[in-house]
């Protein structure tokens, strides 16, 4: 099912969370926060919206944080209702991808449910306080790879870093739905 994310709750705080890689390597998301803020984004192996972005997800992050910018994905899915979800398969994935940020496994969904995370991808975008300040898409190239994309996810995370605010207009993300249990 496609859904469209919400539109941004400005200053909306970020509950703290902890949760595992499959590795088993935690990560505490207010130790995170860091200077230039933090993106957090619920994304998932299966959905053919993440699928068509990953790469281009993957180069933008690398950008984010080689420039102090935090990252961290969750996969909120139930893994044992859609098994390419799972774990094992998130590892194949990032690897796959080159994802260099913490793919985190929300096995309770509790994290997916406190951020009212509706669809995969779903970014949220923090300043340094863990105020929201993006809650957007990637880009406007939706699942092409049009090398004249407007990299709307790494702009706006550009200016949450600068200033600690993030742009006014705002384009809601879409994809798949988050599959609950």
């Amino acid at each position: 099912m496609l859904l469209d994310t919400p539109i941004c709750d400005f200053g909306w705080k970020a509950p703290d969370f902890t949760l595992k890689t499959p590795n088993g390597d935690a990560f505490t998301m207010s130790e995170h926060l860091g200077e230039k803020g933090l993106l957090i984004m619920f994304i998932c192996n299966h959905c053919p919206y993440v699928k068509a972005i990953a790469t281009r997800l993957a180069e933008d992050t690398k950008q984010l944080m080689a420039e102090g910018i935090n990252v961290l994905a969750v996969m909120s899915n139930d893994y044992h209702q859609v098994d390419s979800d799972s774990p094992e398969n998130m590892l194949r994935f990032a690897e796959q991808h080159g994802f260099t940020f913490p793919y985190l496994v929300d096995e309770g969904q509790h994290v997916g449910q406190q951020y009212g995370a509706v669809c995969t991808p779903d970014f949220f975008g923090f300043n340094h306080l863990g105020e929201l300040q993006y809650r957007g898409r990637l880009d406007n190239a939706s699942l092409q790879n049009d090398p004249n994309r407007e990299p709307e996810l790494l702009n706006a995370m550009h200016l949450i870093a600068a200033i600690g605010k993030g742009p006014k207009q705002q384009t809601a993300s879409m994809g798949c739905s988050i599959k609950w249990r």
